[in-house]
């Protein structure tokens, strides 16, 4: 099975019992909150992040499908993420993905509430799957770090704070944004497939990292190219688009090296790094 018809199996698998987890989980609640919730949450993508969560499980050889619910907080929680984001008093986006972002569909007030929505709702599913096991409950403490004041949270208060003057700011600042806004919430993933699977490895733990670093500097090169480019601390302001293209091969390479180093087969996260490194949105 090539690399695409994989992560198709794991991505379209993941959709169909997203849907399924979600109506289960918000049965009851109110109608506009649910709607704009789901709103956001079916809005596409390229799931990358429970795919990864998914694909490492199989890597490991460990039961992939039983984890849907621990696949799904990782999304409830990336996509509160992306909601706030895009809010006013944030970066202030009128589209997400192609589509009008949730304050410009259900308004400001509705924005912030679905995103609180999602939010707990992670949370809530990780609770619940924390009573099967200890190594559950690891899991859901790796995502719970990953996301809060420590990484997730931290990377867009740092973020903010650089925004008002990024020139003023350097390699040091961006690399720690990069590390705390995105990668961290990439390296979970990979974190919590290998505590499952009772694999754990360090290098993993790298990849995640190094990967999350890769994506967030592709899409400050993305940006850039489309006209997008904008006040923010980017790559692209302190390399030039030259110079954050050689830093994205060099990243990518290290990856793959991080990988050889495994000693599982890890074929399908070598192509993801390709993937992630050539994509074009």
């Amino acid at each position: 099975m090539n690399f695409h018809t994989k992560y198709e199996l794991f991505r379209a698998y993941f959709e169909r019992a997203l849907g399924i987890v979600f109506e289960r989980e918000t049965e009851g609640a109110p109608e506009m909150l649910a709607e704009s919730m789901r709103y956001s949450l079916e809005a596409g993508g390229k799931r990358v992040r429970p795919v990864l969560f998914l694909a490492t499980l199989d890597t490991f050889g460990y039961a992939w499908e039983e984890e849907i619910a621990l696949a799904t907080a990782i999304e409830c929680i990336h996509t509160y993420s992306l909601i706030h984001d895009d809010l006013p008093a944030m970066d202030n986006d009128d589209l997400r993905r192609g589509k009008p972002s949730n304050h410009k569909m259900f308004g400001e007030a509705n924005a912030i509430l679905a995103g609180d929505g999602l939010l707990s709702l992670g949370f809530h599913l990780l609770l619940k799957e924390a009573t099967r096991s200890k190594r559950h409950l690891a899991a859901g403490e790796i995502l719970s770090r990953a996301a809060g004041v420590l990484g997730m949270v931290a990377g867009q208060s740092f973020e903010l704070f650089c925004e008002k003057q990024p020139e003023k700011f350097s390699e040091e600042e961006l690399l720690a944004i990069y590390r705390r806004k995105t990668s961290d919430m990439i390296a979970a993933p990979c974190a919590m497939a290998a505590t499952l699977a009772n694999c754990f490895k360090e290098e993993f733990l790298h990849f995640g990292e190094k990967l999350g670093m890769l994506f967030q500097l592709t899409d400050d090169i993305l940006d850039a190219k489309s006209g997008e480019d904008c006040d923010k601390l980017t790559a692209t302001q302190i390399y030039g688009i030259e110079g954050a293209e050689k830093m994205a091969d060099a990243w990518a390479e290290d990856c793959k090296n991080i990988l050889k180093k495994i000693g599982a087969d890890t074929t399908f996260h070598e192509y993801l790094v390709d993937f992630v490194r050539n994509r074009k949105h």
